[in-house]
C-alpha cells in the first residue's frame, strides 16, 4: 500500500490534542528507549553551577491525576497504532514500515505519537520518570502512579528515575521498598564529585556523607543505582582531591553502576563566570584521564560497573566490571598517556568529530589520514585552530 492511502488520525475523526502529553527535555543515554513519563517539571534545587539544563524555568509538581491522564494519553495512542498497522496489513504489529509512516507523516501524527511508536518498536519495556528529581513527589503519590502505569501497561519491565541524594537521604529505606514494590527498577543519581568543599563550590547542596546514606539506603531497598561522575570538576585547583574522595565516596556505596561524564562548560552555566574571573582553571584532556585514572585506582572493595557512555569521554572504552576490569581500564588510559603529542591530536579531534571511537582506529591508515588532512586544513583556516573546533564538536554534544 502507498504511504499516501495509509489512514490518518484526521481521517478516523481523532482529536490528536486530546491524545498529547507532557515530556520534559532529558533523559540518561541509557534510557534511550524508554517512554518518558513526567511527574514533575525542571528541578527543585537548580542551582548547580555546571548544569544549564533547568536555568529560568521554575520547577513545579505535578497532581497524581495529571500524571494518569498522561499514562491513559500514552494508552491510547498505543491503541490508535495497533489499530493503525491492523488497517494497513502490519497484522497489529509496530513494524519498520509503520514506524517510517508514521516519523515521515508528522502533520497527523505529532511529537506523542512519534515518541510512542519508537517507544513500541524497541520493545516497550522501559519507562523514565521525568525531570531532574521525581522522588521529590511524597512517596505514596509516585506508589499510585507507578501502580497505575502497570496496570496500563503490564509489559513493563524496567522504570527507573532521577533523583537527588539529599532527597533521597530524607526517605526511609521502608519507603523506598514501597516504591521497588510498585515497580521503581533504577535511580539515578548526580554524584557528580564526593569531595565537599567541592561540591560547595558547585552548589550541588549536598554532602558526601548525604550521598552514601542515600546510595545505601536506595541499595537497602533492592533498587538498581547509578552513580554519576563529572571528570575533570576538580578543576587545576581540586582534581587531586576530587578523584580520591569520590573514589572513597563511591567505595562506601558500592553502586551497581558508575557513569562518567567529561565536564565541557558552556556561557549559560554559571561556572562560566567562575572560569572568566579565573577562580576555576578547566583541565585538558590529557590531565582529565590522570584525574580519572586516579580515581579508579582508588576504587576498592566494590562491584560496580563502570560506565564511559556519553560522547564528551574522550576514551569510551575505559570501562569495566570491579574489582577484574581495573587493570584493563588502567592500561587504556595508560596506552593514550603513551602517544606522541601529534597522536594525541590525531585522536582527540577525529573522537570529537565521530571518526573514531576507540583507540584502537587509530590504527587505520585510512581513518588517521582523514584525520590528518582534518587537521591540516584546521590551522590553516580557522581561528584558534584544532582546540577551538574540539571545544565548538563537545558544544554540541550538551
Amino acid at each position: 500500500m502507498q504511504s499516501g492511502e495509509w489512514p490518518t488520525t484526521e481521517s478516523k475523526g481523532t482529536e490528536v490534542t486530546d491524545l498529547l502529553f507532557e515530556q520534559g527535555p532529558i533523559r540518561p543515554p541509557s534510557e534511550a528507549q524508554s517512554l518518558l513519563l513526567r511527574l514533575t517539571r525542571n528541578c527543585p534545587w537548580n542551582r548547580c553551577e555546571f548544569c544549564h539544563t533547568y536555568k529560568d524555568q521554575k520547577f513545579s509538581l505535578r497532581t497524581v491525576e495529571e500524571v494518569k491522564k498522561d499514562i491513559d494519553a500514552v494508552s491510547e495512542i498505543t491503541q490508535e497504532l495497533k489499530a493503525l498497522s491492523w488497517r494497513v496489513g502490519e497484522r497489529g504489529e509496530i513494524t519498520a514500515n509503520l514506524v517510517r509512516f508514521v516519523l515521515q507523516t508528522p502533520r497527523d501524527y505529532p511529537d506523542a505519537f512519534r515518541s510512542i511508536v519508537l517507544w513500541l518498536y524497541a520493545g516497550g519495556k522501559n519507562v523514565f520518570l521525568q525531570d531532574a528529581n521525581s522522588l521529590v513527589l511524597k512517596t505514596d503519590h509516585v506508589v499510585d502512579a507507578l501502580t497505575y502505569l502497570r496496570e496500563k501497561f503490564p509489559f513493563v519491565e524496567r522504570i527507573t528515575t532521577y533523583a537527588r541524594s539529599k532527597t533521597i537521604s530524607k526517605k526511609s529505606v521502608d519507603e523506598l521498598r514501597s516504591l521497588h514494590r510498585a515497580g521503581l527498577s533504577r535511580i539515578h543519581i548526580g554524584l557528580e564529585t564526593g569531595y565537599d568543599p567541592l561540591l560547595e563550590v558547585i552548589q550541588k547542596g549536598v554532602t558526601a556523607e548525604e550521598h552514601v546514606i542515600a546510595g545505601r539506603r536506595v541499595k537497602d531497598a533492592g533498587i538498581s543505582l547509578s552513580e554519576y561522575v563529572v571528570l575533570g570538576l576538580g578543576g587545576k585547583g581540586m582534581w587531586r582531591e576530587h578523584a580520591v574522595e569520590t573514589a572513597r565516596v563511591l567505595s562506601q556505596i558500592d553502586p551497581d553502576f558508575i557513569r562518567v561524564r567529561t565536564l565541557k562548560v558552556l556561557k549559560t552555566m554559571p561556572l562560566y563566570e567562575k572560569i572568566a574571573r579565573k577562580e576555576f582553571t578547566l583541565l585538558s584532556d590529557e590531565e582529565v584521564l590522570v584525574e580519572e585514572k586516579l580515581m579508579i585506582e582508588h576504587l576498592n572493595g566494590i562491584s560496580s560497573l563502570f560506565v564511559s557512555d556519553h560522547i564528551l569521554n574522550l576514551l569510551e572504552e575505559v570501562e569495566g566490571k570491579l574489582p577484574e576490569g581495573k587493570e584493563k581500564m588502567l592500561a587504556v588510559i595508560d596506552q593514550y598517556l603513551a602517544l606522541s603529542e601529534k597522536e594525541k591530536e590525531n585522536f582527540r579531534l577525529g573522537r570529537r568529530a565521530g571518526i573514531y571511537r576507540f583507540l584502537s582506529h587509530l590504527q587505520s591508515p585510512e581513518l588517521h589520514s582523514e584525520v590528518e588532512k582534518a587537521i591540516k586544513r584546521i590551522k590553516e583556516e580557522t581561528p584558534g585552530g584544532v582546540e577551538a573546533v574540539i571545544s565548538e564538536l563537545m558544544s554540541s554534544f550538551i
